[in-house]
């Protein structure tokens, strides 16, 4: 199909009411390739979506068109980028129903994002003796910092542990939860389980002792819905690679009162009021949190992948993930020699699962030569892996484009790992 068809058909909007992943998958130019001799089957979207033509048209309309930096001139160039890049901000508040553009601010993805919390946040904030807590589900960029954290500031990591199902255990999170708790970071899909967190609940049990509630956000705004004032939550993190839009830009949000908490991070161009000699003054949210000079053609990318979603729309898109991760799982417990790494009561979207004794790695390099990408190895979740007693899971993670027939090429391709170990 040549590119024009594609881009027109990829500016059109879905028929109301009417999904059609193979539909969709004509947006996305990567998956026409063929791979071992076979169509790409592309099963690896919780590391990072392929991109619509919209996308890659945008970004690259950025450059034709003349790119300027944002913020610094009042030149036509200069005001065309701070519009777009304003824009991309808005969009990112309607996604995620923000009730302020200026708590949206504008990271390198979600690991930055989180990391600027504990930095700008966790370091004005927790002193020696508080407490911070995490979950074991949790993927290392949302343990680490939390770490690090803890040994800056003499306070104390609790990291609550998994039910047998890998599920978050409330129970043990209400009995850790005391006055010492500064804050819960928790994931809301898990990117091992596939798992959504109850985070009415987990909020709810914040409140009650004063703690902030920290959401890793990067399995979930591309599955489904995201309002962030009706999970009162204090932060939320998410890139923009794994929601069709390109790698690089990522966003935090913080609730205003957080943002008044927070001290400048990264410092530099673009964040001050006035600058003496010997003291200067910041700007106020967000310019105050984006040092330097922004990827501005990575918000873009990220305005136009997230009108896409819209357009779509993420109640669709759940229902979509949730029937295709229900499918996906049925068939592989059907497989000889599958076993499925946990079992979550609402998963979405990923599914995780070993093949007998055969390592990860052995076989997603034959699933690859039959066509079939998916993830093999700890999925950087090495404690939610050491929870289910494993080094490392097959993972396949879905997206808008993906469809039953991919499950289905999926189960085919390990007929041919069990040919190769019996």
């Amino acid at each position: 199909m040549e590119m024009a068809e594609r881009t027109a058909m990829a500016e059109a909007p879905p028929a109301s009411g009417v999904y059609s992943a193979e539909r969709l998958r004509l947006d996305f130019p990567a998956l026409a390739q063929r791979v071992g001799g076979a169509p790409l089957v592309y099963l690896d979207n919780a590391a990072t979506t392929q991109k619509p033509d919209v996308v890659i048209d945008a970004v690259a309309r950025a450059y034709r068109d003349g790119i300027a930096n944002v913020n610094r001139g009042a030149h036509t160039l200069a005001a065309r980028a701070s519009a777009a890049y304003e824009s991309a901000r808005y969009r990112a508040q309607r996604l995620i129903g923000a009730e302020r553009a200026e708590e949206v601010i504008f990271t390198s993805g979600c690991t930055a994002a989180i990391n600027l919390a504990a930095y700008a946040w966790g370091d004005e904030q927790v002193g020696a003796g508080d407490e911070i807590i995490a979950t074991a589900l949790e993927h290392h960029s949302n343990l680490l910092p939390w770490q690090r954290l803890c040994e800056r500031r003499g306070a104390r990591l609790q990291v609550i542990p998994l039910s047998r199902e890998g599920e978050i255990d409330l129970e043990r999170l209400s009995a850790t939860l005391s006055a010492r708790t500064r804050l819960v970071a928790v994931t809301h899909v898990s990117n091992v389980t596939g798992g959504e967190s109850p985070l009415g609940e987990i909020s709810a049990l914040c409140q009650r002792v004063g703690a902030c509630l920290l959401v890793d956000g990067a399995q979930a705004v591309a599955r489904l819905p995201v309002d962030v004032r009706a999970l009162e939550c204090d932060f939320y993190a998410f890139s923009g690679h794994k929601a069709y839009g390109p790698s690089g830009v990522g966003v935090l949000y913080a609730r205003r009162e957080r943002l008044r908490q927070m001290a400048p991070f990264l410092t530099g161009g673009g964040m001050v009021e006035q600058v003496q000699a010997e003291r200067s003054t910041y700007a106020s949210a967000p310019a105050r949190f984006e040092a330097g000079t922004p990827n501005l053609e990575g918000a873009i990318g990220l305005d136009r992948a997230l009108e896409y979603l819209a357009a779509i729309g993420l109640d669709t898109v759940r229902a979509h993930d949730r029937a295709l991760t229900r499918h996906a799982r049925a068939a592989l417990e059907r497989v000889p020699g599958v076993r499925l790494v946990g079992a979550p009561a609402r998963p979405i979207g990923v599914v995780s699962f070993v093949f007998g004794d055969v390592h990860a790695h052995d076989v997603s390099t034959i699933l690859d030569q039959a066509g079939v990408a998916v993830r093999a190895g700890h999925h950087c979740a090495s404690l939610a892996l050491q929870h289910f007693g494993v080094e490392a899971t097959l993972r396949a993670s879905f997206a808008v484009y993906n469809t039953p027939a991919d499950v289905d090429a999926l189960v085919t391709a390990l007929g041919k790992v069990r040919e190769v170990f019996g």
